[in-house]
């Protein structure tokens, strides 16, 4: 962008120019600390991962039965003698001459002089030599891992920033690491704010809520790897969110708050970010989500998001703008969320120069084409739709609404990004 994301002030802006300014407010990345393997799940690598080995490290057998040294000359033998065993973990040493054969087991190193191997089932074992089954079936080559395969020595197997799922914790694994390098988990600092909101198990007062937000950014929060520290629900008190925002910088990578950031009599966390530090931007034309305030804490210049305060916005903005923000966090350009293509299954409501988010259910035909209809109430306090939904269904600021039948853009809402 041209401008300084603090330049932008009272301006709507799209969803996308949203996104790319708050980019700017993150200066540098988290530390990158050494953890052990078996904790490392989750956490995005600060380094890539390069293979020392091959994998597999020698050619082996694919399974069990006989490893042959095919002849030199035709025609293809049925009964071959035996030379020797290898088993996985012990190989068979020396040279097996052609037309000789070693009995292996699956992962064995394919012993030297042999290139083929011949399953298990297609065999008849004697004592001395192995006769094989419709020998027609079998081919050069046939049964086997050549080392490398997997990875060659001196590839990279993962690049910095990937995350850390099982699989990839296993190939870590196959490689000998026990040991990895990673971006410490951002520390988010969250809290809600609200003389209403009241934490669940307590008596609801007649005119109270009981906090929501809280509990879902904790979850959203975790499933995206961050380290929470959960500051609790302030009251509507300009000095207390003041306070609370000063420490919050202090401690932590990120802070988050959800309510008080819109133009209502009683919303002060949009005052305080002014008076300890600066803000970007507020105003975002997509529904449910227009009121939050992005900007910067105090003399470390934390970055501030406040999200808005009802249920849905909460989790509608914390997926387009809070997920690329810790993917930043950690060191990585930030990632566009998924989005497929589906046909509309009944009208969607939308209007122009905003980008609307509803919450929809998408199938697959048997055709393997997508379909998608609304969870029905899009209410922004409507937390059930969230719950029932499988994706949302975004509708640009250049669409207005939507037939049945016409194309429409779903992002498949997902836990792991």
């Amino acid at each position: 962008m041209s401008l300084s994301c603090f330049e932008l002030g009272e301006q709507m802006l799209s969803v996308d120019a949203a996104r790319d300014a708050l980019m700017t407010l993150v200066e540098q990345p988290v530390a990158v600390e050494r953890v052990a393997l078996g904790s490392a799940y989750g956490r995005r690598l600060a380094t890539d991962i390069t293979a020392p080995i091959n994998v597999p490290q020698n050619t082996n057998a694919a399974m069990d039965g006989i490893a042959v040294a095919w002849p030199k000359q035709p025609p293809f033998q049925t009964q071959w003698p035996v030379a020797g065993d290898a088993f996985a973990g012990q190989a068979y040493e020396g040279e097996v001459p052609p037309g000789w054969c070693v009995r292996i087991t699956t992962g064995a190193p394919l012993p030297s002089g042999t290139d083929t191997v011949i399953m298990r089932e297609q065999l008849v074992e004697g004592d001395t030599s192995v006769a094989v089954n419709s020998p027609e079936r079998v081919n050069v080559g046939q049964n086997v891992r050549q080392a490398g395969e997997d990875i060659t020595q001196g590839a990279v197997a993962l690049a910095a920033g990937t995350r850390l799922d099982a699989a990839s914790m296993g190939l870590v694994a196959s490689l000998g690491y026990a040991e990895v390098a990673v971006y410490q988990r951002p520390r988010v600092a969250i809290f809600s704010t609200g003389n209403e909101v009241t934490p669940p198990g307590e008596p609801l007062p007649s005119a109270g809520i009981y906090d929501t937000n809280r509990f879902t950014l904790i979850g959203m929060l975790s499933e995206q790897g961050a380290d929470v520290v959960d500051l609790g629900i302030l009251p509507d008190d300009p000095h207390a969110i003041e306070r609370a925002l000063a420490d919050a910088a202090t401690q932590c990578d990120l802070v988050i708050t959800s309510g008080g950031v819109s133009v209502g009599q009683a919303d002060y966390t949009r005052e305080a970010l002014e008076t300890l530090g600066q803000l970007a931007f507020w105003r975002v034309a997509l529904r449910p989500g227009r009121p939050m305030a992005c900007g910067q804490l105090g003399d470390s210049r934390t970055p501030f998001v406040g999200l808005p305060g009802n249920p849905v916005a909460v989790m509608v903005t914390f997926s387009q703008f809070v997920v690329p923000l810790l993917q930043r966090l950690q060191g990585q350009p930030p990632v566009p969320p998924q989005r497929l293509t589906a046909i509309a299954q009944a009208p969607l409501k939308s209007r122009l120069e905003r980008s609307d988010f509803l919450r929809g259910i998408y199938t697959c035909d048997d055709l393997g084409v997508l379909h998608v209809r609304s969870t029905g109430a899009q209410g922004s306090g409507i937390l059930t739709s969230m719950v029932m939904a499988n994706c949302l269904i975004e509708l640009g600021d250049d669409q207005a609404d939507v037939q049945p039948g016409e194309t429409v853009c779903i992002q498949p809402i997902t836990s792991w990004q």
